[in-house]
């Protein structure tokens, strides 16, 4: 397959972050890196204590919960630090002090990550763990062990380096849900109201790295700590908007531009839903019928819509393959450095017709070795 002329990289970036933004949002950034339409002044130089950042903050903010459709009694948090940081950020606000443990899943490499940070501040119950089976599948509800009187449980909704996705809600509606949705945020309809906080880092679905999307209830942070440093406080962020210190003012405007493009552009999450499964079945359909050639790492029933992790029959043809890839224009497939081989992220900026491209590649490469 020759290389397409014409076709900005961008349009065929497969990585597994940070994602392809869509089109209609990069034309908007390049115009206000320049200047923002009706400010004057490039994104880059406006200050995050203007009267215009905080119109931008309070809109994101109201956009989010609509897209969510979640009530008043939730904030919205845009915070720095990544996952990480909310990996421990959160122990400090509800397990610090605890005698009950908090329930977690270890279903790859993202959640194995928060573990030791929340045993850093408290007992940790692993509710279940996918480490013997080479984390490629997800448990079904009868595997799972919850307690009644866990202060929270902690999960991942999507693992982004092994593509496994949740399909459902878990845990007990007397226990607050914390979810991890870093990878899968904003990308389908789902039961966010179930959930005492959901996270999310941007560099995915949503935005440029710097920001963390927060959603919070009230409720669960009523006995949080009163001894918290004032930025790793929830409660402090929640009255300062966001902007207790200097925020990525850049990042949050680009989340904002993300939002209005999925709600006016696209028509809401039930229609990102649809065109994420149309893109996940085009691919996986690839793989299904290689004859083995491509090899999925994820067990069927819990295969991810957003990561799309495979082999090929050997190391040497998946180097070959990353090879011609690149040499075809596309973008970001090597997988993740603990996994290795192939991995194609098909997060909402990536159109249907980039898929379509990928698996006529896949195709013609495979009837080539074959």
């Amino acid at each position: 397959m020759e290389k397409m002329p014409g076709n900005p990289l961008n349009s065929l970036n497969f990585s597994g972050g940070p994602g392809a933004l869509p089109e209609s949002v990069l034309q908007q950034v390049q115009e206000s890196i320049l200047a923002v339409p009706g400010v004057g002044l490039s994104i880059l130089g406006i200050s995050h204590r203007s009267d215009w950042f905080a119109a931008v903050v309070s809109e994101l903010e109201n956009n989010i919960r609509t897209l969510l459709n979640l009530p008043k009694n939730y904030h919205v948090l845009f915070l720095q630090g990544g996952a990480t940081q909310q990996f421990s950020m959160l122990p400090m606000t509800l397990l610090a002090g605890k005698t009950q443990a908090a329930d977690y899943l270890h279903t790859g490499y993202w959640s194995g990550k928060a573990l030791p940070e929340a045993r850093r501040v408290g007992p940790v119950n692993v509710a279940w763990s996918g480490e013997s089976s080479a984390f490629k599948r997800l448990p079904s509800d009868e595997e799972l062990d919850f307690h009644p009187d866990a202060p929270y449980l902690h999960y991942i909704s999507n693992e982004t380096v092994e593509g496994l996705q949740f399909n459902r809600t878990l845990g007990r509606d007397d226990v607050p849900r914390i979810c991890d949705m870093s990878s899968d945020f904003l990308s389908a309809p789902g039961e966010f109201e179930r959930f005492s906080m959901i996270y999310a880092h941007a560099q995915k679905n949503i935005g440029p790295a710097g920001v963390t999307v927060v959603v919070v209830k009230d409720e669960l942070l009523k006995n949080a700590p009163n001894n918290l440093p004032g930025f790793l406080d929830y409660r402090t962020q929640i009255e300062a908007h966001s902007i207790f210190n200097t925020p990525p003012v850049f990042a949050i405007y680009v989340v904002l531009l993300v939002t209005r493009w999925l709600i006016n552009e696209i028509g809401g999450l039930a229609a990102m839903g649809e065109i994420n499964s149309a893109k996940a079945q085009l691919l996986y359909q690839a793989l299904d019928s290689s004859n083995q050639f491509y090899r999925g790492h994820a067990t069927e029933q819990d295969r991810s819509k957003m990561n799309v992790a495979f082999n090929l029959p050997t190391q040497e043809q998946e180097e070959k393959f990353l090879t011609a890839a690149l040499n075809a224009g596309f973008s970001g497939l090597g997988g993740h450095r603990s996994l290795g081989g192939i991995r194609a992220s098909l997060y909402n900026g990536l159109q249907l017709a980039a898929v379509e491209k990928l698996v006529e590649f896949m195709e013609d490469f495979r009837r080539r070795q074959c």
